[in-house]
């Protein structure tokens, strides 16, 4: 009886060009994989097509099946990316938002409300820029002038070290501690509890 044989020999019948091997597989999976794909795109045309489509690619590449695997977990795999594919290539109804609205009474314009202005913004920004400078400003001055150098003047640390005419550790250090003096500095004030 051909439904006993075992998937490795009919899909080794089918490389061998054995076109009842063919039919064997076809009889064998259409019906779980048409369920399968079926409860993903809930039509019955278009599973049809997508079963035909995914048995037309898994024999196209049936001679990369790797026998280490079920066939079955092969050829689903196949038909699942299929369908994916198939839901990315079918396209969303759009409609342009400037385009008015027809109605009975004539056509109306989309209008929307403009979220991203906050007039208090640049006041608190410039707010915050202020309490930071002075924050800098209080710093001895080897970390104010470290600090300066690397986050207001872009300075790398080899520049900085060079310009300050100290080794790049000390620099490194100094520029810690700036940002840990700096932090607990501004901690209370840009975010109070």
């Amino acid at each position: 009886m051909q439904e006993t044989i075992p998937d490795i020999e009919l899909i080794k019948q089918a490389l061998e060009g054995n076109q009842q091997a063919y039919t064997e597989i076809l009889k064998k999976y259409r019906a779980p994989l048409y369920n399968l794909l079926y409860r993903m795109v809930k039509n019955k045309m278009e599973t049809e097509d997508l079963v035909q489509e995914a048995f037309i690619k898994a024999f196209k590449s049936l001679a990369s099946f790797n026998d280490d695997y079920a066939f079955s977990t092969w050829l689903y795999k196949i038909a699942i990316n299929n369908c994916i594919d198939h839901f990315r290539k079918k396209k969303l109804k759009t409609f342009p938002i400037d385009k008015p609205i027809e109605s009975k009474d004539g056509s109306i314009k989309r209008e929307f409300p403009d979220v991203s202005y906050q007039p208090d913004k640049y006041l608190l920004s410039k707010e915050k820029e202020k309490i930071i400078n002075e924050a800098i400003q209080n710093l001895p001055e080897k970390y104010r002038t470290a600090i300066v150098l690397r986050h207001n003047e872009d300075k790398s640390y080899e520049e900085i070290s060079e310009t300050m005419g100290i080794p790049l550790g000390t620099v490194k250090a100094r520029i810690f501690r700036a940002r840990e003096m700096l932090k607990k500095e501004l901690k209370h004030k840009l975010f109070p509890k």
